[in-house]
């Protein structure tokens, strides 16, 4: 599958090192993202660079897609010019995370002009995807799943979920729900124990050695809170957008959402005070400023 052409709409944050890794593993790939400071490395590491959603759909026959919103992913897939006008592709990879509804909505306007979909959303962040290192949940009819499954080796581990449209988001929703909601308790957890003249390094070592051990005790608290590097790599907006998702998608099903809730106005307090285009970990700064006094 390495001389075959393959498009990538959406090289932000998370698309960005997933494409280079496609062009490190020797595929020609033709690009698109409106941010033009977003394709300029790609450009340079040998990736075409398309003027429009169109023309990658025109080129390519498999087609990555890695989009911030619900709204953006149907309207480069479904919109004028979009994914369903092009000439060339008959597979739509969708990495982003934008809830089953959209999923779905998009796998049938494109099944009925004969593109099929797999929805692929990843976890593990910008770090994961440079690295290699994410965890791809994979829902799609098997056969085109089977023709796609080389691609995924290279952006990490795959996990086959289910085979309809959307199973995949849910399963990345409730994921990064889980995830988000650890680091809030976390968060407030280790204040707490400043406050109370704890050494966060030792508080740190007995957690991870104990019951309350969890991601951010484990990953993201020693690598990039502690340090005071606040670099995780995913804002608090993504965090507000993905929780939202989340806690619909629950409650859709019957499900009360008590705690996701709670969980879900935490994050979108934090981010209506402080700013959403902040690094997730730097929820702790302002659960410390509530906290004074």
């Amino acid at each position: 599958m390495a001389d075959q052409p393959l498009g990538f709409i959406g090289v932000g944050v998370m698309g960005r090192p997933m494409a280079r890794r496609l062009l490190e593993q020797g595929h020609a790939l033709v690009i698109y993202d409106q941010d033009a400071n977003a394709v300029a490395e790609l450009g340079t590491l040998g990736a075409q660079v398309a003027g429009s959603v169109k023309e990658v759909a025109d080129t390519a026959s498999v087609i990555f897609t890695s989009l911030p919103s619900p709204a953006i992913f149907k309207t480069v897939a479904l919109g004028a010019g979009g994914i369903v006008e092009g000439r060339a592709v008959r597979i739509l990879v969708d990495l982003s995370t934008v809830g089953s509804r959209a999923e779905r909505e998009v796998a049938a306007g494109l099944a009925a002009h004969g593109i099929e979909t797999v929805d692929a959303p990843v976890s593990g962040g910008a770090a994961g995807a440079s690295k290699g290192t994410l965890a791809l949940m994979i829902a799609g009819k098997p056969a085109v799943v089977e023709h796609v499954r080389p691609l995924f080796d290279v952006f990490g581990k795959v996990f086959i979920v289910g085979e309809q449209p959307g199973q995949g988001q849910l399963l990345k929703l409730l994921n990064n729900m889980l995830s988000t909601t650890a680091f809030a308790i976390t968060s407030e957890a280790f204040v707490a124990g400043v406050k109370g003249g704890l050494d966060p390094e030792v508080m740190m070592a007995v957690i991870n050695a104990g019951s309350g051990k969890n991601g951010a005790t484990l990953d993201k608290f020693p690598k990039h809170v502690l340090p005071g590097s606040f670099d995780f790599g995913f804002p608090v907006a993504s965090v507000c957008k993905d929780i939202g998702l989340a806690v619909e998608e629950c409650q859709a099903l019957g499900v009360p959402m008590w705690l996701g809730n709670a969980a879900r106005q935490l994050w979108a307090v934090a981010a209506q005070q402080d700013g959403g285009d902040r690094d997730l970990t730097e929820l702790v700064r302002t659960v410390e400023r509530w906290s004074k006094g």
